[in-house]
């Protein structure tokens, strides 16, 4: 059974870090290129972020170029979103996306919230 799990969402003052975590299961891991999604109250979900398979090649959404990156690590079948210099913009829920087998997979998602 594909499961994704994130963690490491909050709440948390403008300009401040986070890093997200999602743990994937039921699936090679490591074959498979992974995303970050995000969505913002009363807006459809947005890609945000991808990294390949080996973890060689990142993508970044041009509005969070610079301020995020994306990792992973497949000994340990986690992949990480590190968040920083967030904005009040940066709210959302944040999901993991993996498309195994070819359906998508999405975890239960994790809510950010910048706010002071």
């Amino acid at each position: 059974q594909v499961q994704l799990v994130e963690s490491g969402g909050g709440l948390v003052q403008p300009g401040g870090s986070l890093r997200l975590s999602c743990a994937g299961s039921g699936f090679t891991f490591e074959s498979y290129v992974m995303d970050w999604y995000r969505q913002a109250p009363g807006k459809e979900r947005e890609w945000i972020a991808g990294i390949s398979a080996a973890g060689a090649t990142t993508t970044y959404l041009d509005a969070v170029k610079g301020r995020f990156t994306i990792s992973r690590d497949n000994n340990k079948k986690l992949m990480y979103l590190q968040m920083a210099s967030l904005q009040p913009e940066d709210t959302a829920v944040y999901y993991c996306h993996a498309r195994v087998r070819n359906l998508p997979r999405w975890g239960q998602g994790t809510q950010v919230t910048v706010s002071s």
